[in-house]
């Protein structure tokens, strides 16, 4: 019987996937600022059983709904937001197996500088860091962070491509790894010898080098990448160890799990080697009936505009003056094509008016409510019939929904074989699956190594 691994889904903001549970007397998405709020949560997180918190970001305001950024600022929906790096360093200090898999863009940041973030991350929790890897696809970000609009979706992906191949040659290029000898004796910290310039010059990035961090326990962090337009798809067979996937149902899901793992075939790798997390928010009680009454309580919070706001920014869509009953169409936009592709495809059509209420309780993902062995058992639908291995597991609220997933849905679970009792400390890359600590040998990054 298969694994099943376990991320909690978050972001450090005060609203997340659920518009306007911050509204909700339980809720303490409010305590975001406080890094007393993130090592309790993580804390929590270890204890209960996950493997890892998985941190998303954005770099812009959601203001294509009703072309206004109105309704995300009102509602907290994903504005303010912090940096989600900072906390990270704090919440490994307090844990021993938690891994963080944290969102940052490659379009707004050289690879030689994000490269040596990451690199600091995975000493500082000792090999316990991933990089979700995103392209960004907010227009209010581009224009920002200097440009007059976002470069092109496919163009972003050829961008990453080279990011790739930078940071590749950064982390485990550079460095042989015996280049640190320590020999006080001799005055000597880091033969020379063992440091290499990368000297990469490319189409859009040039970088001499050497790289500035002597070799970090995992040298490359885990790489995730969320992607299902057929250029994200190539890029995630070609890059990542883990991809995170959306969607309302397993059918939807799993055409792109299919594309993925068939793609990644063909490059060379082992298709069951990426590890592939779909997002689930969790509604449970001891009982059917309590877990219904809750559901039924958190939906008096919602908000109808703060959920389209999210819309909005996830696919560049504005539905402000639709006829709230008329059914979407997919479009091609620059935004996130995978979001919109999750709600335009499949057997059901979506309105606005649905889709709003779906959105406002776990955002683009199946809302599983019951007592634990309804949702274990959905779990398990999930990962038979989509072909995933695992959940990111969104709130509706924090630390609410993560407390009481962990107290009664991870131990049925247990019981059910699918989430180890325990587990020792190691890197996040072997507890995702992996051999040992550094890229497979069949990842394309492990062919830079010296």
């Amino acid at each position: 019987m298969s694994r099943i691994y376990l991320n909690a889904f978050d972001m450090a903001c005060v609203g997340h996937q659920s518009a306007g549970l911050w509204r909700h007397p339980d809720d303490q998405g409010h305590r975001y600022r406080e890094l007393g709020y993130w090592t309790e949560f993580a804390r929590i997180l270890e204890a209960g059983g996950f493997d890892a918190l998985f941190l998303a970001d954005v770099l812009g305001v959601y203001d294509v709904y009703g072309g206004s950024r109105d309704a995300a600022v009102a509602d907290a929906a994903q504005f303010p937001v912090n940096d989600p790096t900072l906390a990270i360093s704090a919440m490994a200090a307090v844990t021993e197996r938690l891994g963080f898999g944290v969102t940052l863009s490659l379009t707004y940041e050289q690879p030689y500088a994000l490269a040596r973030r990451m690199s600091t991350l995975d000493h500082l929790t000792g090999g316990r860091v991933a990089w979700n890897i995103v392209t960004s696809y907010l227009d209010s970000a581009a224009r920002n962070l200097g440009l007059d609009k976002q470069i092109p979706h496919d163009e972003r992906y050829a961008v990453a491509d080279e990011y790739l191949e930078v940071c590749y040659k950064l982390w485990e290029a550079s460095w042989e790894a015996d280049a640190v000898v320590r020999d006080p004796r001799r005055g000597v910290f880091t033969d020379p010898a063992k440091v290499h310039d990368i000297e990469h010059k490319g189409r859009y990035f040039t970088v001499p080098g050497p790289f500035l961090c002597e070799p970090s326990p995992q040298r490359t962090p885990v790489l995730f990448q969320a992607g299902a337009s057929p250029r994200g798809v190539r890029f995630a067979a070609a890059h990542a160890e883990a991809v995170f996937v959306s969607g309302p149902t397993p059918e939807i899901v799993r055409e792109p799990v299919r594309a993925l793992r068939e793609t990644a075939a063909e490059l060379g790798r082992d298709p069951r080697s990426i590890k592939v997390f779909a997002m689930a928010t969790p509604v449970v009680a001891e009982t059917r009936e309590q877990a219904a009454e809750k559901l039924r309580s958190y939906r008096e919070f919602v908000s109808v505009e703060g959920a389209l706001a999210l819309f909005g920014g996830w696919t560049g869509v504005d539905l402000a003056d639709l006829d709230p009953d008329e059914p979407l169409r997919y479009v091609e936009t620059d935004a996130n094509r995978s979001a919109l592709a999750s709600f335009t495809t499949g057997d059901r059509s979506w309105t606005p008016r649905e889709l709003a209420d779906t959105l406002g309780i776990g955002g683009r993902g199946p809302v599983l409510t019951g007592a634990p062995a309804d949702v274990a058992d959905e779990l398990e639908r999930w990962v038979d019939e989509a072909d995933i291995d695992g959940f990111n597991i969104a709130y509706v609220t924090t630390p609410g929904t993560f407390a009481d997933f962990a107290r009664l849905v991870i131990p049925e679970l247990r019981r059910r074989g699918r989430v180890p009792e325990s587990t020792t400390p190691t890197t996040l890359r072997e507890r995702l699956g992996g051999a040992g600590p550094l890229l497979a040998s069949d990842h394309p990054g492990s062919a830079y190594r010296r």
